[in-house]
């Protein structure tokens, strides 16, 4: 299935959906007819400028979902969060899917709604996801920030292009299950929820503060699918560091650019994004699969497996045997 949309003044996503699903609202919630699969998209809204759209549903077949860039500028911030853990592929147009257990590390997802993207849901998949649209204006009042860093700027201020990647830590984790699962019943849980989600939206902002302070450079459609693409090279191949010179080509930009603009958008250098994520997958392989040290090592391209440990260390504060055998 594929619902494609473009964002507008008025732009409300359930009741598109509802059209192309062919079924109906009731009190903000739309229900995903048998026929297609099981769950709810439920709408939530704490004012004109500050809304929700909660998903929580299992489909029979492939969902993507396609944002076309907004025909006429306007200051509504996108912010997506979901888990990585539900097998769920971001890309654009039609780049490979990235198989493995922690390579989807890019959990959030802020834009401002001039680009272009596409979300796919494989069928089958526990999809559990919630989707905040908030004005510039608001978003400011809400930070309350008096000396923003150049993240910070880019995303409170009017008239940017923008895409920024963050990873959803456990703490977040355990927020987006609370308001997925809230029962809307109850009177109050409206206001339980605006807490819940500014509660996301401080841990996901307080994380955007530290990033370095760099000059900030307009991002187009195009840049934004190239650093997808360079995104899914470096996360193919885990075991062989990124080559800077090939990866440009392959993204047709400079190698100035393309480390800029990847910085920019992911919050750390292409490299240390690489080993990053490398490191995320030994402790997956260590934990969940329980591999061998040596084996995970060897697996990931190490031919010396002290420097393996002391990586592992350097990002964990703990050995990998170690973590191996902790709870």
């Amino acid at each position: 299935m594929i619902f494609e949309f473009t964002t507008a003044p008025g732009f409300d996503f359930i009741t598109l959906f509802s059209k192309q699903i062919n079924a109906p609202i009731r009190d903000n919630v739309l229900e995903i007819p048998k026929a297609l699969g099981e769950g709810y998209v439920r709408k939530i809204g704490f004012g004109d400028d500050f809304k929700l759209t909660i998903h929580r549903y299992r489909l029979k077949e492939d969902l993507i979902v396609k944002r076309n860039p907004a025909a006429i500028a306007n200051d509504v911030r996108t912010i997506f969060f979901y888990n990585d853990r539900e097998d769920l592929e971001v890309k654009y147009h039609n780049e490979a899917n990235i198989p493995g257990s922690q390579k989807n590390d890019s959990s959030i997802l802020l834009s401002s709604n001039d680009l272009r993207t596409e979300i796919r849901f494989p069928a089958g998949s526990n999809i559990q996801y919630v989707v905040v649209g908030i004005t510039a204006n608001r978003l400011r009042s809400v930070l309350s920030i008096e000396k923003p860093n150049g993240t910070l700027k880019t995303i409170t201020a009017e008239n940017t292009s923008f895409l920024f990647f963050e990873s959803l830590d456990a703490e977040m984790q355990l927020l987006l299950k609370n308001i997925v699962s809230v029962d809307m019943n109850n009177s109050l849980n409206n206001f339980y929820v605006q807490i819940k989600v500014q509660e996301l939206m401080y841990l996901l902002f307080s994380k955007l503060s530290l990033r370095e302070h760099i000059t900030f450079k307009n991002i187009n459609s195009n840049d934004a699918e190239k650093l997808l693409v360079i995104r899914n090279e470096i996360l193919n191949d885990l075991s062989t560091p990124p080559v800077l010179s090939e990866l440009a080509i392959i993204a047709s930009m400079s190698e100035t650019k393309l480390k800029q603009l990847f910085k920019q958008t992911f919050g750390d250098t292409i490299y240390n994004y690489f080993q990053k994520v490398r490191m995320e997958e030994a402790a997956f392989l260590l934990k969940q699969a329980k591999h061998s040290v040596s084996a995970v090592g060897y697996e990931l391209g190490f031919s010396n497996l002290s420097h393996f440990s002391r990586l592992f260390a350097k990002q964990y504060g703990i050995t990998p045997k170690k973590f191996s055998y902790t709870s």
